[in-house]
């Protein structure tokens, strides 16, 4: 089995080629500073099998599996592989295994180029004097033109949208040789045609391997896995056949109660223009035209959900409309004012809310702690500072408020907000922007990461802001998120306005054959 010992990797060479046909873990515990994130956790995962892992934010599923991965050393408990113990001291020993995991959050390097990424993990394209590039860009294709999964060996990482960067994760994975598939959240940036697909190809991978499939979407959970097991506060709750069980009874289980869905049963709305866009021509990092010739228009008190695939100008059309994107031409026109290429500072002062796609370098500073991001749009404001000194006891009693509000899984608010995980992230994001009372808001996948419960409270603030005469711009590659809660659905192509429906006018079905490009006879 492979160990570290005094910095040197030892491996068994003959375990690369050996089949997993049983990984066990038996009652792992793992303690962080103020958090048991994993309690005496026991999981076995067979030959060919797909076991899903659910829970709410913050239950430890990420963490055990970056037990697994060896990235972190349980405290307590043993790992078994075709019950032999194994002591993982790093993911190269995972790795020589054939354990695979794509992670929620990236492990990508932003600077590097796709191809470059994948080379840092494919030893056996490294030589004396020269890497072997041009052997990894063969693999590249050949798992590109495997599995349908399209990646840009040349472009570089920090170029590419939330969903592209998911899709080079896989590809590095399965380019690794994997015999072990972990994956955390793996569709959360895919269309509804895209995951069938990879749910497809997930099931014929399974004959060739063993997977565990973390997921909030539980119709995912249901159509792929052949086991779940459920994590509460870091043990194990419930364990069971998939098969035996709906949808809804795997979100009663993991929740502890009936799971509701959220919808906008309201009237379509009449209010007057909130947000205008008009010709919008904006570049993206890679210098062409991510919106050609867009256009758009939000009024107060409606929801439009923007729909499209991850890539198609709905990053660039987020950044520009919160001043972080030069426009080159066309016009946003905020309750009357023109807002292009006004500064970030600028926009949020007019009362311009911004969920962004990327919440941990965008959405937060994770260095600072929770509550010193609770207020980073408003530290100056008189509720929070006089000449210049913060008031520490209004921020700390707003802080625990919001805290309590959202439900953000912490053991205080002095944590810094990056330690939290990703659904934590994410709500400490939406408490900053809802509390400020926007008077518009753009929403960049509010629910990505987040277990049903939280996403069903998220949905109704999300609509209490519409009653209140907010105008809320939906950018969500989820479209039962979409069609729930938007008056009007817009869809996105390749930069350009494809087509906008009224909420009774769309499906899945519909929505999905625009989102790739096919044009409705007008």
């Amino acid at each position: 089995m492979p160990v570290s010992k005094a910095g040197t990797l030892f491996i068994v060479e003959h375990m690369n080629n050996e089949r997993i046909r049983e990984l066990k873990v038996e009652h792992i515990t793992k303690r962080f500073p103020g958090v048991l994130a994993s309690d005496d956790i026991s999981l076995t995962v067979g030959e060919h099998e797909i076991l899903a892992l659910v829970g709410e934010n913050g239950a430890g599923k990420t963490t055990l599996m970056n037990i697994i991965m060896g990235l972190y050393q349980p405290d307590e408990g043993h790992i078994y592989i075709n019950g032999e113990e194994v002591n993982f001291k790093s993911p190269n020993d995972a790795f020589a295994y054939g354990i695979g995991m794509v992670h929620q959050q990236y492990m990508l390097v932003p600077n590097m180029t796709v191809l470059e990424n994948i080379t840092l993990g494919m030893k056996e394209s490294w030589r004396t004097t020269k890497i072997d590039t041009a052997m990894v860009r063969t693999r590249i294709a050949e798992i590109s033109r495997k599995y349908s999964l399209h990646v840009d060996p040349d472009a570089f990482v920090w170029q590419l949208s939330v969903g592209e960067q998911q899709r080079v994760e896989l590809v590095k994975t399965l380019c690794l040789g994997a015999k072990f598939l972990i994956l955390d959240e793996p569709t959360s940036a895919l269309t509804p045609q895209e995951t069938d697909e990879l749910i497809r190809l997930l099931d014929n991978m399974s004959r060739e391997l063993s997977i565990i499939f973390i997921s909030h979407k539980l119709n995912e959970v249901k159509a792929l896995s052949h086991k779940v097991s459920i994590l509460r506060h870091g043990r194990v709750v419930f364990n069971g056949s998939t098969k035996d069980y709906s949808p809804k009874e795997i979100a009663a289980l993991m929740t502890g109660h009936e799971v509701e869905t959220t919808e906008n049963t309201e009237s379509p709305c009449e209010g007057a223009p909130a947000l205008t866009i008009k010709n919008l021509c904006v570049r993206s990092d890679r210098g062409f035209l991510a919106l050609d010739d867009f256009n758009l228009e939000v009024r107060q008190g409606e929801i439009v959900g923007l729909a499209g695939v991850s890539g198609n100008g709905q990053r660039e059309l987020a950044e520009a409309i919160n001043g972080l994107r030069k426009v080159e031409s066309g016009s946003i026109s905020f309750f009357g004012e023109e807002i292009s290429n006004k500064t970030p500072h600028e926009v949020i002062g007019l009362g311009m809310g911004y969920i962004p796609e990327e919440r941990n370098t965008e959405g937060i500073v994770p260095s600072m702690s929770i509550k010193e991001n609770l207020i980073l749009k408003d530290s100056e404001a008189s509720r929070f500072s006089k000449a210049h000194i913060l008031k520490e006891k209004e921020i700390e009693d707003y802080a625990q408020a919001a805290r309590k509000d959202f439900d953000i899984r912490s053991p205080h608010i002095n944590i810094a907000a990056g330690s939290l995980s990703g659904g934590n992230i994410q709500k400490v994001i939406l408490a900053r922007e809802i509390s400020r009372n926007p008077k518009f808001l753009v929403c960049v996948y509010p629910i990505r990461g987040l277990d049903m419960g939280a996403a069903e409270f998220i949905h109704r603030q999300l609509l209490d802001l519409r009653k209140k005469g907010v105008g809320i711009l939906l950018i969500s590659e989820e479209l039962e998120e979409i069609m729930n809660l938007s008056d009007r659905i817009a869809v996105i192509f390749k930069g350009r306005t494809q087509k906008v429906l009224m909420r009774d006018e769309a499906n899945s079905s519909r929505l999905g054959i625009l989102m790739a490009g096919v044009k409705e006879d007008e």
